[in-house]
């Protein structure tokens, strides 16, 4: 079992009794003996300490600021912070994808997780929406069970992950909620199609019940096909997530917030029809352009073999009628990127992650 670190866990060491790190199928005796409910609560603030004593060679982590965007609506509840983050498969870091630009040292489990859980630790999401997760069983799960938080792991058919000599099993998304904020009252997982086949992208959607305010929401994360050349298979990936989406919130009378790797700019099919669905929805961070008509520049750097890559895809779709954006975190600069992009020794992912504080709407139907 991999430490946190050169010093001994006091955390991990409950962990280390029960969890290996090997591939999912040697997890099953482990996941049959584990209940996440019997183990003790983590304070979030002695986890972040002990991410910060395994990170202490590494320069501090970015700074970065959130944007208010709340318009003068008053709402008396506390918002709902949702975080949106490709986090960049271990397997695919190390075997596959060629940073060329990143030490292999950068690329190291036992730091990059600490990495991973300082971002989410720092941000603190009532709700987590993950891709590209290959380390749930021995990390994610049983760490932030003990942070609160409900977890589900939807992992793809046949993962790249696999073809990676050592790798940790398949990777897939995640979606994680503060269970004392969230009734889960439907959860769904969704195997995406195009063309009427089924392919190896997956989703999952879960209808929550906010405890503060009675009022139901959907929430869904997705990682849609890669590459160029595959704008068509993504577009039917995304009109078979829409309708997926369209029965589960009863055409849009139940709120939605869809968070994704689309691996797809702004300027394809699939990023048109989400936008022009009749569930009504806007994508968040283009609210933080002058106009809010346009994306970020950038959610992904790096650079490969091929070249460098710096693209906008990912997003947090959210139901314009039924929410607000109340903030939204601005994204790292070119500068805080340096130009090695990334992943880097400062930051754990290929891909930026994305923060949104929402709000219930006080009359939703009004703008129906």
């Amino acid at each position: 079992v991999c430490s946190m670190g050169n010093s001994t866990s006091r955390l991990y060491s409950v962990l280390a009794k029960t969890l290996s790190s090997g591939a999912v199928s040697q997890h099953q005796d482990c996941l049959e003996q584990l209940d996440p409910a019997r183990l003790d609560p983590i304070d979030p603030k002695d986890l972040l300490e002990e991410c910060q004593i395994v990170l202490q060679k590494r320069p501090p982590r970015f700074q970065r600021n959130f944007v208010n965007l709340k318009k003068n609506t008053a709402s008396n509840h506390r918002p709902i912070r949702v975080m949106q983050w490709n986090i960049l498969a271990q397997a695919l870091g190390e075997g596959k994808d060629n940073f060329v630009q990143c030490p292999i040292e950068a690329l190291k489990w036992e730091e990059r997780k600490c990495l991973i859980l300082e971002e989410i630790l720092a941000y603190k999401p009532d709700i987590l929406c993950l891709q590209e997760v290959d380390h749930y069983f021995d990390t994610f799960e049983p760490l932030l069970s003990r942070l609160g938080y409900q977890c589900t792991f939807f992992p793809k058919p046949w993962s790249p992950c696999l073809d990676v000599e050592r790798n940790n099993g398949p990777d897939g998304c995640a979606l994680f909620f503060l269970k004392d904020r969230f009734e889960l009252i439907n959860s769904a997982n969704i195997r995406l199609t195009a063309m009427k086949l089924k392919t190896n992208q997956v989703a999952i959607a879960q209808t929550l019940k906010c405890n503060e305010t009675g009022r139901l929401f959907c929430i869904a994360v997705t990682h849609l096909k890669a590459r160029t050349g595959w704008e068509r298979f993504r577009s039917a990936q995304g009109c078979d997530l829409l309708q997926n989406l369209k029965n589960i919130t009863q055409g849009a009378k139940i709120p939605l917030i869809i968070c994704g790797d689309f691996n797809a700019e702004p300027t394809e099919e699939v990023y048109r029809e989400f936008s022009n669905s009749s569930l009504n929805l806007n994508s968040a961070y283009k609210l933080l352009s002058p106009d809010g008509q346009s994306e970020p520049p950038y959610t992904t750097w790096k650079i490969r073999p091929s070249g460098e890559c710096r693209h906008t895809l990912d997003y947090i779709w959210y139901s314009e009628h039924a929410l607000n954006v109340n903030s939204a975190l601005g994204l790292l600069t070119e500068e805080q990127i340096g130009p090695n992009r990334l992943p880097s020794f400062n930051y754990p992912s290929d891909h930026l992650s994305l923060v949104c504080d929402f709000s219930f709407n006080q009359d939703p139907d009004r703008l129906l």
